[in-house]
């Protein structure tokens, strides 16, 4: 009897995965789109568009064939599902670079310009290639708490300081400056008539703006009290506690130079605080004067005293600083796009390379996973849907967490303790090296 020919055709797929790619470019490249479901490194009118990224993809096709044994087994896919994959691991191999370095630089970045962005990530406006390049280090960050606390403590900062001023009346010790700075903020006038630079600043009606004092300036003492009062005298000679009565260059002492500085410092003292004159309290910006203003106080009764001060401003205006307070504030607004693909270097292609072949794995699970089982004649064939989903899931993890390690060993401050640690190790090394010997 003579052999049946037995080759049943396949009626349970007619897809099976070429055992290579193609390259070809129609038009502007929208037949890419078919392909490529964003085509931003495919499609000729993008700016990302790169034929190198389209050869790249036609290879992975090449590389997932035989990486799956299409040469012994059927591969339920088309190259169409490979173009996809290789799309997707270069966005995903941008995205984890791009965090890492937002990561590395959004602290020097801190309040630069941004950008406004397309559905694919990229810049319609604003700063490009940010992302590529490396930022100058700046303490941008750390300046502006420096100049939250400068304006609290007096020292400067980005609040505008305003002067202000009142009379003083004899028999009356409290003065509410919140209400002289309010008064004069609406007519644009101080009590004696002046203009002053805060008009319009603050109403005294509505929501209260509250004003913060920084300093006030009381009467110091007569020069001559400085010969005549406490720890002082004439003929006392210039030691530590006459402070600074005498120069030294006329008691003809040879002192150190910070001997003369401390002098100074408590002179200073001396003659603000304990000769002072009077002193004074502020609770809720109330003034308070010690003791009342009077006639026994020849020169201090009716008196123009004066302070500053700076009005609380809106943490969010623009700042005297060039970088401002509108542009990137964290890691969302930082303008940067997607890597281009010929900036991404040999180790960075084989990462997508393998991410691809992991992605082809998921979906040539997800496809077998349709049918458990396929019948052929006398027999059935079980699909190995499961095992190809379970690899596919930990061999993304897996490369996801090395590229992550990697970058997290590549951060600028880890770099810094690096090198922080070869030069501490030269210097020991050097150490140990006998010097040469001067001969002269």
């Amino acid at each position: 009897m003579a052999k049946q020919d037995l080759s049943p055709t396949s009626n349970t797929n007619a897809i099976v995965l070429t055992s290579t790619g193609s390259v070809s470019v129609s038009g502007n490249g929208a037949g890419n789109t078919i392909h490529y479901p964003f085509g931003m490194y495919a499609t000729q009118d993008s700016p990302l568009y790169d034929i190198n990224f389209i050869n790249g993809a036609s290879d992975q096709v090449s590389f997932t064939f035989k990486k799956l044994g299409g040469d012994v087994l059927d591969i339920e896919l088309t190259p169409s599902n490979v173009y996809a994959a290789y799309e997707e691991s270069v966005l995903e191999y941008s995205y984890l670079v791009n965090l890492h370095q937002a990561k590395n630089s959004l602290d020097a970045s801190l309040g630069d310009v941004t950008g406004t962005f397309d559905h694919l990530g990229e810049i319609t406006q604003g700063p490009t290639g940010s992302n590529l390049k490396y930022p100058r280090f700046q303490i941008s960050y750390a300046q502006k708490v420096g100049d939250g606390l400068a304006s609290k403590a007096a020292f400067g900062g980005t609040n505008t300081i305003y002067s202000g001023s009142f009379k003083s009346v004899e028999g009356v010790q409290e003065y509410d400056l919140q209400s002289i700075v309010e008064t004069a903020s609406d007519s644009g006038l101080d009590e004696v008539g002046r203009t002053v630079s805060y008009a319009g600043k603050l109403n005294s009606t509505g929501e209260k703006q509250r004003i913060f004092v920084t300093q006030v300036f009381y009467k110091s003492p007569r020069a001559m009290w400085r010969f005549y009062g406490y720890y002082g005298g004439i003929g006392v000679v210039g030691n530590m506690s006459t402070y600074g009565q005498f120069a030294d260059d006329s008691t003809f002492e040879l002192i150190p130079t910070w001997q003369n500085k401390l002098q100074a410092i408590m002179y200073e003292d001396s003659i603000f605080t304990r000769t002072s004159n009077f002193s004074y309290e502020i609770k809720n910006n109330k003034l308070r004067l010690f003791p009342i203003p009077g006639n026994a106080f020849s020169g201090f009764n009716e008196s123009e005293i004066w302070f500053r001060f700076y009005i609380k401003e809106d943490s969010t205006v623009d700042s005297p600083y060039d970088d401002g307070v509108k542009g990137v504030n964290n890691l969302n607004t930082l303008p940067f796009e997607n890597i281009p693909y010929k900036n991404i270097n040999s180790i960075g292609k084989q990462w997508i390379r393998k991410y691809a072949l992991a992605l082809c794995k998921e979906m040539l699970g997800q496809v077998r996973g349709k049918f458990t089982t396929i019948p052929i004649p006398g027999e059935a064939v079980t699909l190995n849907h499961s095992e190809l989903l379970s690899q596919a899931k930990a061999e993304q993890q897996e490369l996801k967490d090395k590229l992550r390690e990697i970058l997290k060993e590549t951060e600028y401050q880890e770099l810094s303790r690096i090198s922080s640690e070869k030069a501490e190790t030269t210097a020991k090394t050097f150490s140990f090296s006998p010097l040469p010997i001067f001969v002269g």
